[in-house]
Parts: structure tokens; C-alpha cells; sequence
């Protein structure tokens, strides 16, 4: 028979897209033919400012046998709970989004609906006294959750905040221990064939050629494969999501070091934290029509907790996606796909889905058409679904101090995210979809920090008696609390088993 196998992928761009591609490949291919070979050059920057992640980031780790402990110590590491959002709503403002639900359900409904008809009946109480990684996150607690369902210690999930070039370091040792072929260049030229405009090789400015049966094009912003040698098109979001550049700076870490992300809006944007054991990175994300690059860089240095170990690094972005994220024998991987803001971490967590969903849809030499429109299905659902949830914290704002905040108060939201809300405002009901990255909790966490209180509850929770559900209520918090104060603080659980060596 004849033999259609892959016999050789070439990864185009190193960094996290690039190392993560690499080492899932190798772990995936082990028993392939194709042999797998990185092309990178270290004169050429990578972005690096994906440094908090969400939970299931813990799965890619584990399904390629990573060590967690190993891992954190690498990549110096802290946990994540969340992330804490600060003068969203309003100046002055503070909510938090956490990785864990806000309790069990009672009597078959969501306990947000019992809330809502305590709020009603004039309960003040925060949604936020029913949500453990919440009430972790404010008291810098922390300890991973454990696999007995009976245990308040259950029902929340961690992330990680961690050095993302320390991350693809740590991830092409892995991919070189397995085979993976890492080769030092720059590519000055991409060969199409010419019977179907696939791509045959890149060739480097040396003359090297590199040929390939599939290329992950993880070469960021630029999309060298996808966009500049396929002319594949880019879908722009911009006039969902306005901001459009970046500034980035580590700065020297002083204080507690908090288990969570902070997300902090400013007058053209928002600025996050991201601690981790060696430092802290922070960056502003703005829109260039309403503050220049100076003043960003000015507000962001002046609002730093440390010294800054750097001056701060300009990145240049549109929000959107390309219209095939595979075309031909191209699959693009990371930025070179698409960028969703930074808001909610999700960088990373697209990275892994591509990679998972390459492998589950992985071609022959043949390239089926039909597993390559599936996956660009299957991948636009999915970015979509994110760009929803990251506009949704805009336009639910309810500040209105400065230019920026006006227009983004001012956005048509997409049409899915416009009914999505119309209806929970309407029944408090999420209305959520199989390939939704966010479940109920977190679109909740964004709602009702956003104090967008349904209009009316499920009919159901009227069933329990005022007194009697108001009772249960609070014992319920009071349990959450009580379990919050009972865990170790988070800078402690890591001097204790994941101690980082100091760089």
C-alpha cells in the first residue's frame, strides 16, 4: 500500500506558540514517521507578555507527563485563581473572577437565582461571600483543590502565572529530548508549488532549504506562512474591540504575592498585574485614538508596585482572526492565527486548543479538505465565543469619565452576545454554548460585577421559605469563608513545595 503518512512538519517560529507545537507534536507523533523540525532566529523577538493562563493549562502539562512541581520551579511560577478587576464597573470599583463556581446547586437551581431573590427581598450580601477561590484570593490564601466531591476544597480550579520565555525554554528541552530538530535562521523566501500553491519550503537567508509535507506557521503578528505567503485575509474586530496596542515592563516584586491576575481599567484601556516569584510583569493596553504612546508609558511606570527592570516594550496589534486559520498545508498557530486582547488570559489557552484540535484532525499527505474546514469551523466558533466574552466587560461598564469609556459604552455588540445578554438580564439565565471556553461562573463573575442584576429569578427558588433559604444562605457563606481562612497564605504554599531558584 502506498504509504500518505506526514514525513515532515515544519514549525516556523519558536516562543510559546512555537514549543508548545513542537513538544505536544512529539509527544503525539512518537510513533509517527514524520520527523518534526523548528525553524527560529534568535535576532528575532518573541512576544512574550502571555504570562497568566487558565485552567486548562494544567491539562496540556499533564497529558505530555510534565512534573507540576518541576514545571513551577522552571518557569517561576505562581498559582492563579483568578483575576481581579479594578475600576471596570466604575472608579473605585472592584470585583473578582474566579475559578470556581458559587456553590452547589439548591433544589436543582443555580444558587445565583436564590441570591438574586435574597437581593431582592434586601439581603446587601455580595454574590462574591458564596465564591471560595473569591474569598481565597482576598485573604492571599491558597492550596489546590482536592478530588473528594464531598469537600468545600473541590469546586474550584488554578491556573498559572509564570515567565512565558522561561516556559518555551523549558518546553523545547522537552521537544529536543523527543526528537524535535531545532535549526538557527531567518527565512528570506517561501516556495509554493506550483500545481496547488501549497507551500513546498522556506529558505533561509543562508540558502537552506527546508522542505516539509505541514507547516505551523507560529512566526506571531507577522503570519509569514498564513498571511504573507497564502494571503489567507484577516477578519478585523477592531470596532468591537477597540484598543490596539500594548506596553509591557517587569518591574522589581515587593509586597504579598497574590494568587490572582489584576486587571486594572485606566483612562485608554486597562493595565494588568501578573506576579510572579522572580518579578512582576505588568503592561497597559490601550487605544491609540485616545492616548499616545508616551503618556501610556508614562501612566504605566508611574503606577508600577517596584522598580521597573526594563523600559517599556511598544506592541502593535488589530483584534481579529485570520478567515482560514488553516489553508492548504498551513495551520497557524498563536498570534499568526489571530489576537484576542489579553483581558482574560486566553492566549495560551488558544494555542493549546489549536494544537489539540491539529492532532485530533491531523492530515495525511493527501490533505482531506474536509478534516481542514472542520478544524477552521470548529476554531472560528471558538475565538468567536472568547471575542464575545472579552467585549462583554466593555460594554456592560458603566463608567463614562473619559472619551475611551464613552465609546466603548457606545459598541453594538455582536449579535450572539446581544441576545445572550438580553436574556440573562431579562431571566438571569446564560444562555451558553458547547464551545463556550467560559462556563456559567465565569460569565456570572462578569455580569454581576458588572452589577448587571437580572430582572427576575428561576420560579423555583420561590419554593423555599424566605426565612429558611436566608438561613441556609448564610451558613453557606460563612462555610466559604471559614474554609478560606483555614488555607496556608499562597507566598507560603510556595516557599513550602515549589520554591523557585532565584534567577
Amino acid at each position: 500500500m502506498n504509504d500518505r503518512r506526514i514525513r515532515k512538519v515544519v514549525i516556523v517560529g519558536g516562543g510559546t506558540a512555537g514549543w508548545m507545537t513542537a513538544a505536544a507534536l512529539a509527544r503525539f507523533l512518537e510513533h509517527q514517521p514524520a520527523a518534526i523540525e523548528l525553524v527560529e532566529s534568535e535576532a528575532i523577538g518573541t512576544v512574550g507578555v502571555g504570562e497568566a493562563t487558565i485552567p486548562p493549562i494544567r491539562n496540556f502539562n499533564a497529558v505530555l507527563g510534565i512534573d507540576e512541581i518541576d514545571f513551577i520551579k522552571a518557569t517561576q511560577a505562581t498559582f492563579k485563581l483568578g483575576i481581579a478587576f479594578e475600576d471596570w464597573r466604575v472608579p473605585g470599583s472592584r470585583w473578582f473572577h474566579g475559578f470556581g463556581d458559587y456553590g452547589p446547586k439548591i433544589d436543582g437551581v443555580s444558587p445565583h437565582h436564590h441570591w438574586r431573590r435574597l437581593r431582592t427581598a434586601g439581603d446587601p450580601t455580595s454574590h462574591e461571600a458564596y465564591s471560595l477561590t473569591t474569598q481565597m484570593a482576598a485573604l492571599n490564601r491558597f492550596r489546590p483543590p482536592v478530588p473528594d466531591p464531598r469537600s468545600v476544597y473541590s469546586n474550584y480550579a488554578y491556573a498559572f502565572q509564570f515567565d512565558a520565555g522561561l516556559y518555551a525554554r523549558y518546553l523545547r528541552g522537552y521537544a529536543e529530548a523527543r526528537g524535535v530538530t531545532r535549526t538557527e535562521g531567518k527565512i528570506a523566501k517561501v516556495d509554493l508549488r506550483g500545481a496547488d500553491g501549497f507551500v513546498e519550503a522556506v529558505v533561509l537567508e543562508d540558502g537552506r532549504r527546508i522542505e516539509g509535507d505541514l507547516f505551523i506557521d507560529c512566526s506571531g503578528f507577522r503570519g509569514l506562512l498564513i498571511e504573507e505567503a497564502l494571503g489567507t485575509g484577516y477578519e478585523d474586530w477592531s470596532h468591537w474591540l477597540p484598543v490596539n496596542r500594548a506596553l509591557a515592563v517587569p518591574c522589581a516584586r515587593v509586597g504579598e504575592l497574590t494568587p490572582y491576575t489584576t486587571a486594572s481599567a485606566d483612562a485608554a484601556g486597562w493595565r494588568w498585574r501578573i506576579p510572579l516569584q522572580h518579578r512582576t510583569g505588568n503592561g497597559y493596553v490601550f487605544c491609540d485614538a485616545f492616548i499616545s504612546e508616551d503618556e501610556a508609558a508614562a501612566t504605566l511606570v508611574s503606577k508600577l508596585d517596584g522598580e521597573a527592570l526594563d523600559t517599556p516594550r511598544p506592541l502593535r496589534f488589530v483584534t481579529g482572526r485570520r478567515r482560514k486559520i488553516w489553508n492548504r498545508n498551513v495551520v497557524a498557530v498563536g498570534l499568526s492565527s489571530g489576537f484576542i486582547e489579553p483581558l482574560e488570559s486566553t492566549s495560551i489557552h488558544l494555542i493549546q486548543n489549536a494544537i489539540g484540535r491539529l492532532i485530533e484532525y491531523f492530515p495525511d499527505r493527501d490533505f482531506d479538505p474536509k478534516r481542514s474546514e472542520r478544524f477552521n469551523t470548529l476554531s472560528a466558533a471558538e475565538i468567536e465565543h472568547i471575542r464575545d466574552f472579552i467585549v462583554l466587560h466593555y460594554v456592560t461598564a458603566q463608567r463614562d469619565d473619559t472619551p475611551f469609556w464613552r465609546h466603548v459604552r457606545s459598541i453594538d455588540p455582536p449579535d450572539a452576545l446581544k441576545e445572550q445578554l438580553q436574556r440573562f438580564r431579562r431571566t438571569g439565565e446564560a444562555l451558553l454554548k458547547t464551545e463556550d471556553s467560559f462556563l456559567e461562573p465565569s460569565w456570572l463573575a462578569i455580569y454581576l460585577g458588572q452589577d448587571i442584576v437580572p430582572e427576575a429569578h428561576d420560579s423555583r427558588a420561590d419554593q423555599i421559605p424566605l426565612a429558611e433559604l436566608s438561613d441556609g444562605m448564610r451558613r453557606r457563606r460563612e462555610a466559604v469563608r471559614q474554609a478560606a481562612e483555614a488555607l496556608p497564605p499562597h507566598a507560603a504554599f510556595i516557599d513550602r513545595f515549589c520554591k523557585a531558584t532565584p534567577l
